[in-house]
């Protein structure tokens, strides 16, 4: 797929208009008031990658996070991991997205949070970082790689903004022993926008662009039980809670959810978390 082509697919699979309003109706829906709400208010729309904000708290103590470290978020969404990360480490956080709409919503909401001194959102490509080199003593990203092809470009791309002895903290979704891959699914609703490769390739490829391994966790294990939760409440026939992906992906976003599990029942897609440091 051409890089236009593919540009404009994801933006359309993840960037409906009106996403901003539709959150505002949901927050006082649920009984919040918009103009004081916080990071974690925000959580179940906003970190929408298996395991929420729990599996960002247990990735960035993993992590090693500190105050001051200057974090580049690959993959930012709508800013849910990063107003995170700001708040309870004191990083400062810049998040990355190829998303039009989450840029311009993330920023919303990170105002109404009060944390825009901390965190900002840029549109741009992680094939291309738009950052001098040596920017960062962090780069984080979760469950972004499912939709990036070019997997040794973006590790190589990752480890030229990252300063000497930074580290390259992630979350994904990668391809099992079992195929295919039971569509749609939350980052894909055809096959087009999907490319998952196996733990061993990944480790491969990271190793040729410059990292050393520190952490390597298989937590599918750990996070499988909640997301069939989490799952059956976006199906339940009374309606989804107010917050939630569905406002992000719609309709489908139930069926989505169903086939992840699937999925990680049936091995098709396992979940590891990594820590590696740049050689």
């Amino acid at each position: 797929m051409a890089e236009g082509t593919y540009a404009s697919t994801l933006n359309m699979h993840y960037g409906r208009k009106g996403l901003g309003d539709r959150i505002i109706a949901a927050l006082r829906q649920a009984g919040k008031d918009p103009d004081s709400i916080t990071t974690d208010d925000l959580s179940p729309v906003a970190e929408f990658h298996i395991g929420g904000q729990a599996a960002t708290l247990e990735l960035a103590q993993s992590a090693g996070m500190g105050a001051g470290m200057r974090v580049l978020d690959i993959g930012s969404g709508l800013g849910g991991p990063a107003r995170t990360l700001a708040q309870h480490y004191g990083c400062k956080v810049a998040g990355l997205d190829l998303t039009e709409e989450f840029c311009r919503v993330a920023t919303m909401l990170t105002e109404l949070c009060g944390m825009h001194e901390r965190v900002s959102f840029m549109h741009g490509n992680a094939l291309d970082i738009p950052f001098e080199n040596a920017s960062f003593d962090l780069v984080w990203t979760q469950q972004a790689g499912a939709n990036i092809e070019n997997k040794l470009r973006l590790y190589q791309e990752v480890n030229r903004v990252l300063a000497v002895g930074g580290r390259l903290v992630f979350q994904e979704v990668l391809r099992g022993p079992e195929t295919p891959l039971h569509l749609p699914v939350p980052w894909a609703r055809e096959g087009g926008l999907s490319f998952l490769q196996p733990p061993d390739a990944i480790r491969d490829l990271l190793a040729r662009a410059g990292f050393r391994e520190m952490i390597w966790h298989d937590v599918t294990a750990q996070y499988i039980d909640e997301y069939r939760k989490l799952a059956a409440r976006t199906s339940d026939p009374g309606g989804p809670p107010p917050l939630g992906i569905h406002l992000i992906l719609g309709p489908e976003a139930g069926e989505m959810r169903r086939n992840v599990v699937r999925n990680l029942e049936e091995q098709r897609i396992v979940l590891i978390q990594g820590v590696l440091k740049k050689s």
